[in-house]
């Protein structure tokens, strides 16, 4: 009869499975290892300061980033009031026009134009 390990699997089976994780067999073992305090003491400091690096980089493009987007703001708010402006002083030329009067800088704006045409 075959001997039988406690899995079941008899001693060639054990042994195939060996030679299938043969690079796991020595040192296989997950986790720390043993002997590397030194150099895993630097490794970490050198990390830990690219981190740093990393996150003053970061957080400096995203400032800018802030100030670029501000700006943007700042000018698209300016145009909204220009554009009020505008707006509204052609509803006053509308309403002067409705009452029969000629509004100021109406002609001036129509010569810039080229509607009206000087006489010479």
């Amino acid at each position: 009869m075959m001997d039988l390990d406690e899995k079941g699997m008899d001693h060639q089976e054990h042994e195939e499975t060996d030679e299938v994780r043969g690079d796991r067999k020595e040192g296989g073992k997950r986790g720390r290892k043993p002997g590397r305090k030194a150099a895993d003491k630097v490794d970490m400091k050198a990390k830990l300061e690219r981190s740093r690096q990393s996150a003053r980089e970061c957080r400096a493009r995203k400032k800018l980033r802030y100030q670029y987007l501000e700006e943007l703001v700042a000018d698209r708010e300016k145009a909204v009031i220009a554009l009020r402006k505008e707006l509204e002083k052609y509803r006053s030329w509308g309403r002067e026009l409705d009452e029969g009067r000629v509004p100021e800088g109406i002609t001036a704006m129509l010569e810039e134009l080229g509607a009206v045409k000087q006489e010479k």
